[in-house]
């Protein structure tokens, strides 16, 4: 019986995760467009501290899309191990690329394509490997975790350099260098994943008849999160605002996720009773999601599709005689590569920042 009801909890997380990785994804697209709208106005941007996009339709739009996708994210933490949930946003990066594509005009080649495939089989077998975490089924349980000293230095180190990159990086580096505000949005969302896990089993319990309100964990992990999210929305803004939604969406999914696993690995023990095979996979799944973001976004600016692949293959038997190089076709200025025109179409590189986004 409690193999039946664990493998129906594991359906239920899995599919409130790839919900989540949708309503996610296109929320990155909607705030993109509505900040866009802005530096159109000329309102001060969210990347120089104004609030202007409050009073923009499709900033809340995303809000709200991504707060659907933090419910069900919420939700699948209560069902399903952290170390499941949390690399199945990979998804999200896809849904951010494909939209990207159709309403912010940013392509998706072959590699991107060749990208998105690798993330996904990435995924699956992260999900195939997927540590068990250990039970933790009161709120007790819970608090006796929490207070574990492996946890207390972690979450205290990742509070330090918060606050560190905040107040003393970022109002120096935060305009020039993408590390900096995703950093901050990535290492206080792996302590907002804990509250969210906390407040799952809260959630159980109350459903349960237990009297958790009165609990003083309840209150303190609520508390935590708010402060946690209002964080990430904040920085994850500036971010947005100032880079390209291609370069934010990923990097912020890298770090986010090594944040959360490791975060997990510390609070609930999972890598302990874990078999090597198991272990293998798992990194390799995580490195697999790693390299097909890689390819999704580092080759933006090449515009580059099978129908181009025999031209590329003639270009390699040239190069073979010493009469051009195929590094020549796809790096170098028009000017100085006579087949640049042939391999791009004339609208030029489609992948950089747009508008005005460039002052930056």
């Amino acid at each position: 019986m409690s193999q039946t009801r664990g493998r129906y909890d594991f359906c239920i997380g899995l599919v409130l995760a790839m919900s989540s990785s949708i309503f996610i994804g296109g929320s990155f697209i909607l705030k993109k467009k509505g900040l866009l709208r802005l530096a159109r106005k000329g309102s001060m941007r969210a990347g120089q501290g104004g609030h202007a996009y409050l009073k923009e339709w499709l900033w809340w739009a995303g809000l709200l899309s991504m707060g659907a996708g933090e419910v069900a994210n919420f939700a699948a933490y209560a069902f399903a191990p952290a170390t499941l949930v949390t690399p199945l946003g990979a998804l999200s990066v896809l849904v951010s690329a494909i939209l990207s594509s159709f309403f912010l005009n940013e392509k998706l080649n072959l590699h991107g394509k060749i990208g998105c495939l690798l993330s996904i089989l990435g995924s699956t077998v992260m999900v195939i490997h997927a540590p068990q975490e250990e039970e933790v089924e009161t709120l007790n349980e819970m608090s006796h975790k929490l207070g574990d000293p492996g946890f207390v230095v972690f979450a205290t180190l990742v509070v330090i350099v918060s606050l560190i990159l905040i107040f003393v990086v970022g109002p120096r580096h935060g305009q020039t260098n993408i590390l900096v505000y995703i950093t901050i949005c990535s290492v206080i969302g792996a302590l907002s994943v804990s509250c969210v896990k906390g407040l799952g089993i809260a959630i159980k319990e109350l459903f349960a008849g237990k009297p958790v309100l009165k609990h003083p964990l309840s209150w303190i992990l609520l508390l935590s999160l708010i402060v946690c999210v209002s964080t990430q929305i904040n920085y994850l803004n500036r971010a947005l605002d100032i880079f390209n939604t291609s370069i934010v969406t990923p990097i912020y999914y890298v770090i986010f996720t090594t944040s959360v696993l490791t975060c997990s690995a510390i609070l609930f023990k999972e890598w302990q009773h874990m078999a090597a095979d198991d272990i293998i996979g798992t990194f390799s799944g995580f490195l697999t999601i790693i390299v097909g973001i890689f390819l999704l976004h580092a080759f933006k600016d090449v515009n580059f599709t099978l129908a181009n692949l025999p031209l590329s293959l003639r270009k390699d038997e040239r190069a073979a005689n010493g009469t051009l190089t195929t590094y020549d076709c796809y790096n170098h200025d028009e000017e100085s590569s006579p087949c640049l025109g042939e391999m791009q179409s004339t609208e030029g590189v489609s992948g950089r920042r747009n508008g005005s986004l460039s002052a930056f």
